[in-house]
């Protein structure tokens, strides 16, 4: 029989941060930290199968999304508050040590807590987002790239709120599952490049727009806004790293993030491999930016290889 997926909230650095769990902890601790436009609700597929394999599966709603508490408006967007918090909700636990597995924003205090706290951390594994020393360079990009425009104080908040949130998250789901970067031309606003009648992807159910949608009519997108797209300037400069944890990178070759600009220079020209001595990058041909929504027994069988390569050795 499956476990049940159970529900708590942490008072976290002041926060009250709401925690998915289901597991127990007989081989360890994975913990899973969504991006944009997800909550916990993305890592699903993922948690049920690592506790199926004996760990224990903990997901939090980033400050600020879901059902976790919103810092005040007065308060700027700080990764390092990611990072401090993942920290917090392992010592909520009495966790030593856990595997991290980040995708889309969450991978960057996944990558940043694996540098600051290795003895704290079993190993990292990555969706979509490679190691990057320095924070991306967006002057290259077209002035319509979804990241630029929403980067602006304002605009965003009037493109969405043209529509209810439910048409809002689908728009963002239906356009970053595609292949191609999301990129409005002059004239016209991002909400627009998906209307109605743009069917959602096929691994995408009613239910689960359903899911995602009521989570964030609680939170809105205020501080999804700025964390992280009004806080990439902020990404520390990490010239310097060396990860003393195995790292593990996923990537669907379909994600239009695989054409950031140096996404795949880092990823195939082994920028990654001089910070990180004990790194596997593995390639999903049809996978998309929702890899693990979308392909979930493929990344599940990849992220169970990985923690089980990794076995916890006895003091």
């Amino acid at each position: 029989m499956a476990q049940e997926i159970e529900h708590t909230h942490f008072p976290i650095r002041g926060f009250s941060i709401h925690v998915a769990q289901v597991g127990k902890d007989e081989l360890g601790t994975v913990v899973f930290l969504h991006g944009f436009p997800e909550i916990w609700y993305s890592w699903r597929h993922q948690m049920l199968a690592v506790a199926a394999s004996g760990y224990r599966a903990i997901a939090p709603d980033c400050r600020g999304y879901g059902l976790s508490d919103q810092p005040p408006e007065s308060e700027e967007a700080s990764w390092e508050d990611l990072v401090a918090d993942v920290l917090a909700i392992l010592d909520a636990y009495s966790v030593p040590k856990a595997f991290l597995v980040g995708k889309d924003f969450g991978a960057f205090p996944a990558y940043e807590f694996a540098l600051q706290h290795p003895e704290r951390t079993r190993g990292v594994a990555c969706l979509g987002i490679p190691f990057n020393p320095a924070p991306m360079s967006l002057d290259a990009m077209p002035e319509g790239f979804y990241v630029k425009r929403w980067r602006e104080p304002g605009r965003a908040e009037a493109d969405f709120g043209r529509h209810d949130v439910r048409r809002v998250v689908r728009t963002i789901y239906v356009l970053f599952a595609g292949a191609e970067i999301p990129t409005a031309e002059e004239g016209q606003e991002i909400m627009d490049l998906a209307d109605l009648s743009t069917p959602l992807p096929e691994w995408f159910t009613e239910e689960d727009l359903d899911a995602y949608a009521k989570l964030y009519e609680k939170s809105g997108f205020r501080y999804p806004l700025q964390m992280p797209y009004r806080a990439i300037h902020k990404i520390p400069n990490r010239l310097d790293a060396k990860f003393q944890v195995p790292v593990f990178m996923v990537m669907g070759e379909k994600d239009y993030a695989f054409k950031f600009p140096g996404f795949e220079t880092a990823m195939r020209g082994g920028i990654m491999e001089k910070f990180m001595p004990d790194l596997k990058i593995t390639y999903i041909p049809e996978g998309g930016h929702f890899v693990q929504e979308q392909l979930p027994e493929q990344v599940n069988e990849l992220l169970l290889g990985f923690l089980k390569d990794h076995p916890l050795v006895a003091a």
